[in-house]
């Protein structure tokens, strides 16, 4: 008996421990010490974070690459530079509203990019766009902790999403009958596939997300199929 409660009081302090971290250890906590925020994380938080921080970092190369692609799109906003769109599109947890998108976010911010009478920078309109959606996916959070959970349905859609924004950006054009914005090599040009092996790893990465957490919470994915040409973006949390 007495080892028994022993056990008991000894996993009950653990439980408050976790408890206490995970309360210190709120998402957007910078100062928190690492070993509480390894407290407060079950391991597929962990993996979800990594996941995260890695998509977050192909979205910056992906600015980075669509602005030098495209250099007019920065030309739209006075004395904005690739860095201080960065700044913009990366420094906050969740998406702002940035005026220039009417208010947009997430998968109507991603449309606004494609619409012809858009006259605004399309590259923020896609990234902010495309980041808003990762980040709903996530929660709307950097961090994963002890009692947040990840919804895979959401995980699916933003994954199929980024397939139907690779097919736009490849058949969507102006009325000159140029693309929107330039990505892959065009016809006479030296072959160049980065964009698309970006996009492959983003979708790569939104795919074994939705795996893991519908195995941990043992939900069957509702598997869409549709013809990209015709697709609209899916809905991705709220």
């Amino acid at each position: 008996m007495e080892i028994s409660a022993m056990h008991s009081g000894l996993a009950g302090t653990l439980l408050l421990l976790a408890l206490g971290a995970t309360m210190l250890c709120l998402p957007g906590c910078g100062s928190c010490p690492t070993t509480l925020k390894k407290m407060a994380k079950t391991d597929v938080d962990m993996v979800a974070d990594a996941h995260f921080s890695e998509v977050d970092h192909l979205l910056r190369d992906l600015t980075i690459k669509l602005y030098r692609r495209n250099p007019r799109e920065l030309r739209k906003t006075p004395g904005a530079t690739i860095q201080s769109r960065l700044r913009q599109l990366f420094e906050s947890v969740p998406m702002p509203a940035f005026a220039e998108l009417k208010g947009r976010h997430g998968t109507t911010a991603i449309d606004l990019c494609f619409q012809p009478e858009f006259e605004g920078d399309r590259i923020f309109a896609l990234v902010a766009g495309l980041r808003g959606m990762m980040l709903s996916a996530y929660g709307n959070r950097g961090e994963q902790f002890l009692f947040d959970s990840l919804d895979p349905q959401a995980l699916y859609h933003s994954a199929r999403n980024l397939e139907i924004v690779v097919w736009r950006l490849s058949n969507f054009m102006n009325s000159d009958e140029e693309p929107f914005l330039y990505t892959n090599s065009l016809p006479g040009e030296e072959r160049n596939l980065s964009f698309e092996r970006l996009f492959g790893k983003l979708i790569a990465l939104q795919d074994m997300m939705t795996t893991i957490a519908a195995d941990g919470h043992q939900r069957v994915i509702n598997k869409v199929v549709q013809s990209l040409a015709s697709s609209v973006l899916l809905p991705v949390g709220l």
